[in-house]
């Protein structure tokens, strides 16, 4: 892809891969809550009060996103099943499309198989990081459940660990009228640190530079050189600085502190119709201009921190 710094490889740390599954979560999730009578819900119909494409089967939406990411110019995507119970979906999407993607999946782990799920899911060789929400299933990363789920994590080859601090918002559960009762006293990257050092060899991924607590994510980076931050989304956290900033300021920030090694590019691209979303990629290119960003780091953040981080050890 072209771009100020001449032809990058572009890697996505950051894109929801949206699958019947989800939708049928989604669909369960609002049949649930109608009244008696009410007419059940299905894939179609939430698509349809959403205004967005119903997805095809998993291995099908993964040729449609290896086409967008042609399109875009865009080398590689890390797939999130954005759902508990969806890995097999991304898993089915790697599988189809392996030099494309890299397979993330959500788990919570509250649900008493959670342990068991990952070892099932890293060792069949597909999957690659797996996704923590703490606000959204309302647990303490600190939680003994936690550390079983980790421990599976790090006895598979490689394995990474993403998990979401700050402000959590799911747009798709507000259109459909669907409650969010997440806990935001489980947000804080904080509560991470001892994590991190207990866990080592893991590598962690914070997303949106912590989506509100970014000064909590910068100090957990200094402390912790196997933390990560992810780029993406349009970063509207940045109105609750108690000074304006901008984007630019957030990634010099950034750099001063965790280096150009620990910075992920990422979009948080997610449905179709609007599939990648370019004008976020135009947004970071932009604001790394302006701070004059050498083109070795560039190419770092962009796509080579990702593709190493994600690479597999060899024996």
């Amino acid at each position: 892809m072209q771009s100020p710094w001449g032809e990058l490889d572009v890697s996505d740390a950051h894109v929801h891969f949206l699958s019947r599954g989800f939708f049928t979560a989604l669909a369960a999730q609002k049949s649930a809550g109608a009244g008696a009578g009410s007419e059940r819900e299905t894939v179609e119909s939430i698509v349809a009060k959403l205004g967005w494409q119903a997805p095809p089967e998993a291995h099908v939406l993964a040729a449609v996103w290896a086409y967008e990411l042609d399109h875009h110019g865009v080398r590689r995507a890390a797939l999130i099943a954005s759902v508990p119970g969806d890995e097999q979906s991304v898993a089915t999407a790697v599988g189809a499309c392996s030099d494309r993607f890299y397979g993330y999946f959500m788990v919570d782990p509250t649900a008493p198989d959670a342990a068991e799920r990952v070892r099932t899911a890293i060792a069949g060789g597909r999957l690659h990081c797996i996704c923590l929400f703490p606000a959204m299933h309302r647990y303490s990363i600190q939680d003994e459940r936690v550390r079983l789920v980790l421990e599976a994590a790090a006895a598979g080859p490689g394995a990474a660990v993403f998990v979401h601090c700050g402000v959590l918002t799911v747009g798709v559960r507000g259109k459909l009228g669907l409650p969010s009762p997440f806990d935001m006293r489980f947000s804080n990257p904080i509560d991470l640190h001892a994590v991190a050092l207990a866990f080592p060899k893991l590598r962690f991924i914070i997303p949106h530079f912590g989506a509100g607590y970014f000064r909590e994510a910068l100090m957990l980076c200094d402390l912790c050189p196997n933390v990560y931050l992810d780029t993406s989304s349009s970063n509207h956290w940045m109105r609750y600085q108690h000074e304006e900033i901008s984007l630019a300021h957030v990634f010099r920030r950034a750099l001063d502190v965790a280096g150009p090694q620990r910075l992920l590019f990422g979009t948080d691209s997610s449905f179709f119709p609007r599939g990648w979303h370019a004008a976020i990629f135009e947004e970071q290119v932009q604001a790394l201009g302006q701070i004059g960003v050498s083109a070795a780091d560039a190419h770092r953040i962009f796509g080579a921190n990702l593709e190493g981080l994600m690479a597999r050890p060899t024996s």
